[in-house]
């Protein structure tokens, strides 16, 4: 009789793990799985979004291999995608709806904002934010993301110079051109890398190019782009140089304005805040808007540096220290 009854309390408890509401294993497996169509559907959405920003609609076909999942299930997931107003058929391609959109856009925001975040605060390696952005970015609701933004100083783009989208929806613009169709010798900004493919990106970052750096062409050949920064020299294959997007200087549209770099002024000069360069991002841009370094905040240098660097500045009553690479990238107006 014993046995019986611990037989059944056994039994019992087995059924308890197995079908309690909230910690059961069947409604764990419920949440998982939820969980995961749900990051199906945004992976796909993204993938989407992606494609129609290059002006493409993306078959059932091309979406299996993107998501690497078979046919058959994506054609389960679009017919999800549909039944919730995502997703529309185009010819023989599919179209976001506004309402896929604007869901596409919040999972790239949270993606960007992720790999702001941790390349600028975990100081994680270039190489690997993307991996880690991508199983973090369906975690954050919009308002979670709004906190996260904010506490990052409102980044306007992500460690590979890719624009973030707001809460809106609405991205930065900024022109950029292929170093492969960059003419003539004018220096350039280096406004953003394609992590697409990863071979690629890796080659550029193992020769140490970086986002802000300004480069000049000093050789093209069949088998190379040949590139200087003023003191080293980059050698890159075209395949990979075509993945580095360069700008004009941003300088040149403040300096058209009478605006000069902080570094600049002289000691018996003051000078009033322009504007932060487009390349100051993240956590340092952060850090110098926590310092008072705001559009029409007064600035006076003080305290010359023996050797130079870094140099002290007065600002709001507060005498802080710049380097001159951080001071290069605010613009003044000079005055006195």
């Amino acid at each position: 009789m014993l046995d019986w009854i611990l037989y059944i309390v056994l039994a019992i408890l087995l059924l308890g793990g197995v079908l309690l509401p909230r910690y059961g294993l069947l409604a764990r497996f419920k949440r998982w799985r939820a969980a995961r169509q749900r990051e199906q559907v945004e992976d796909a959405l993204k993938f989407l979004l992606d494609a129609e920003q290059d002006g493409r609609h993306s078959a059932p076909s091309t979406l299996a291999g993107a998501l690497g999942i078979p046919l058959g299930q994506v054609t389960a997931l679009i017919t999800r995608m549909q039944t919730q107003g995502l997703v529309e058929p185009h010819g023989a391609g599919l179209h976001l709806t506004a309402e896929g959109e604007r869901w596409a856009l919040h999972v790239v925001r949270a993606h960007r904002l992720w790999e702001r975040y941790l390349a600028d605060e975990a100081r994680m390696p270039l190489r690997r934010v993307h991996g880690e952005a991508h199983r973090r970015e369906h975690q954050l609701s919009a308002a979670e993301l709004d906190a996260l933004e904010a506490a990052m100083g409102h980044p306007q783009f992500d460690p590979h110079g890719d624009p973030i989208p707001n809460r809106q929806g609405q991205l930065p613009s900024q022109e950029s051109t292929p170093l492969t169709a960059w003419e003539g010798d004018r220096p350039a900004m280096i406004v953003r890398l394609e992590d697409e493919p990863a071979i690629a990106y890796q080659q550029i970052l193992a020769a140490g190019l970086r986002l802000g750096q300004t480069v000049r062409i000093l050789e093209i050949k069949p088998e190379r782009y040949v590139l200087s920064d003023g003191e080293n020299e980059y050698r890159l294959a075209p395949a990979v140089a075509a993945n580095v997007l360069v700008a004009p200087l941003p300088g040149h549209a403040y300096a058209a304005s009478g605006a000069v770099p902080l570094s600049a002024l002289a000691h018996n000069q003051h000078g009033e805040i322009v504007a932060l360069d487009e390349a100051v991002q993240g956590f340092t841009r952060r850090r110098f808007l926590d310092l008072g370094l705001t559009p029409g905040t007064p600035v006076y240098p003080e305290l010359l540096n023996f050797f130079g660097d870094p140099r002290g500045y007065r600002v709001r009553g507060t005498l802080i220290a710049l380097r001159k690479e951080q001071a290069e990238k605010i613009w003044v107006k000079a005055q006195g």
